[in-house]
C-alpha cells in the first residue's frame, strides 16, 4: 500500500480537469494571438478560464493574470512594486516562502530596496503590533506576508494586515497558494494589492498559476516581446494550463465546505490519535480550527534513535510525506520555519497535509508505520 500525505507539495489532478485538457488538446490547438477563427477559438478560451476564476474570487477578469507558477507570481508582485511603484522597503517575514524571502533578499544586494522582518510568535503568527510599527516607520512600503504558511499551517488575518497597510499607504501583497481554492476570496471585501495562485495546489495542473493584480496599479512588463496578459508578461500563453486551472477551481469551490469539514475532520483524528499513542508529541503552528490551514498537520517528534532519515523510513513503508515545503526538500533540518519558531534541531519534523481523496484508512496506516519506525507500540 501506498499513500500520500503531501499535498501541500502537490496535489492529484481531477478527472474532470483532466478530461477538460484532454479535451483542448483535441479541439483548441491555434495560437491564441493568430487572427483567424482557429487562434479566435483558443483566445475565447483562455477569456473564458479569466471569467471563470474571476468568478470565484469577485474580481474584475482584467486583474488576473497568468503565469508559469505561484512563484513567478510571487517574483511578479515584489519585482513590480519595487520597479514600479516606488517601494524602497518590503516588510515580510522570516518564514515566507522562499520565493518571497529570496527575491526580497535580491531585490536587497542590488542596492533596489530594504528588508524589514516583522516578529513572529511561537506559532508563526505575525505580530501585528509590531507590523503597525514598521508600517508607520516606513510608508509606502511593500508588506508580503502570506496567508497560511507552507510548513506548518499558521494562518495569517489577512483583513487586519490590509488595514494597517492602508492605514500607513502601503501596498500588500500575499501569498496565498496554499489557501487559494480551499478557502473562499472575495476581492470586493478583502482590500489587496496582489494575491499569488498556483493550479497544482487544489487538484489542477503544475506550471500555471495567477497573479491578482488590483486595477487601480499601473505596471511595466516583466516580460517583454509580445502583448500577452494585457502586456504584462509575453510569450504564447499555456493555453491548456489555463484551461486546467479554471476547472481546478471550479471543482473547488463547487464542493468546498462538503471538503472543508471532512478534512478538518480527518485531521482531527489524526492528530488525537498521535497525542495518544506518542508521549511527548508536540505540534508545530496553530493547528486550532481557527488558526491554522485544515490541509496541514506538523508534527514534532521526540528525539529517537534514528530520526534524520524518518522521511526515508516512512518513504520506504510506503507512506509520503514532508519535512517542510517541497521547494526545500531532502534532509529533515534545515527549515526555516522550523528555525524561525525555534523548533528544538533534537526533535524531528514531519508534515502531513490533505485533500479531498484523502482517507481515514490511509491514515491509520501512516500512523502505523510511523509508530513502527519510531518503535512504540500500539496499546492492545
Amino acid at each position: 500500500m501506498r499513500v500520500y500525505f503531501d499535498n501541500a507539495a502537490t496535489t492529484a489532478m481531477d478527472s474532470k480537469v483532466i478530461d477538460r485538457i484532454t479535451d483542448a488538446m483535441t479541439n483548441v490547438y491555434g495560437n491564441p494571438s493568430a487572427i483567424h477563427a482557429t487562434g479566435r477559438k483558443a483566445k475565447a478560451e483562455i477569456e473564458l478560464a479569466r471569467r471563470e476564476i474571476a468568478k470565484w474570487i469577485n474580481c474584475s477578469p482584467a486583474e488576473l493574470y497568468f503565469t508559469g507558477s505561484g512563484t513567478e507570481a510571487d517574483n511578479m508582485a515584489l519585482r513590480c512594486a519595487v520597479n514600479d511603484l516606488n517601494v524602497k522597503h518590503i516588510i515580510t517575514s522570516p518564514i515566507e516562502h522562499k520565493a518571497v524571502l529570496d527575491t526580497a533578499v535580491d531585490l536587497n544586494k542590488k542596492g533596489d530596496i530594504e528588508v524589514l522582518l516583522v516578529k513572529i510568535d511561537s506559532l508563526g503568527r505575525v505580530d501585528m503590533h509590531d507590523l503597525r510599527e514598521l508600517a508607520k516607520k516606513y510608508p509606502n512600503s511593500l508588506i508580503s506576508l502570506m496567508h497560511a504558511n507552507n510548513e506548518i499551517g499558521t494562518l495569517n488575518d489577512l483583513k487586519g494586515i490590509s488595514a494597517i497597510a492602508r492605514e500607513y499607504n502601503c501596498y500588500f501583497h500575499s501569498d496565498t497558494v496554499q489557501t487559494m481554492g480551499h478557502y473562499t476570496f472575495d476581492l470586493q471585501d478583502l482590500d489587496v494589492d496582489f494575491l499569488s495562485c498556483s493550479a497544482h495546489k487544489f487538484h489542477g495542473p503544475k506550471g500555471v498559476g495567477f497573479l491578482y493584480k488590483n486595477k487601480s496599479l499601473h505596471l511595466k512588463p516583466i516580460i517583454t516581446g509580445g502583448g500577452q496578459e494585457s502586456k504584462l508578461r509575453a510569450g504564447t500563453e499555456n493555453l491548456l494550463g489555463i484551461i486546467g486551472l479554471a476547472e481546478a477551481m471550479n471543482q473547488a469551490y463547487a464542493h468546498l465546505d462538503e471538503d472543508i469539514d471532512r478534512i478538518t475532520e480527518l485531521k482531527g483524528y489524526i492528530k488525537q490519535r498521535l497525542i495518544d499513542l506518542i508521549p511527548g508529541i508536540h505540534f508545530n503552528g496553530d493547528t486550532s480550527i481557527d488558526g491554522g490551514l485544515y490541509t496541514v498537520l506538523n508534527v514534532s517528534l521526540p528525539s529517537y534513535e534514528g530520526h534524520s532519515t524518518l522521511l526515508y523510513q516512512m518513504d520506504i513503508e510506503g507512506v509520503c510525506v514532508s519535512g517542510g515545503s517541497a521547494c526545500n526538500s531532502g534532509a529533515l533540518g534545515g527549515s526555516h520555519v522550523l528555525e524561525g519558531i525555534d523548533h528544538s534541531p533534537e526533535r524531528s519534523a514531519i508534515r502531513f497535509s490533505f485533500s479531498r481523496y484523502s482517507t481515514t484508512e490511509e491514515a491509520d496506516y501512516a500512523i502505523e508505520k510511523l509508530l513502527k519506525i519510531v518503535k512504540i507500540s500500539e496499546p492492545a
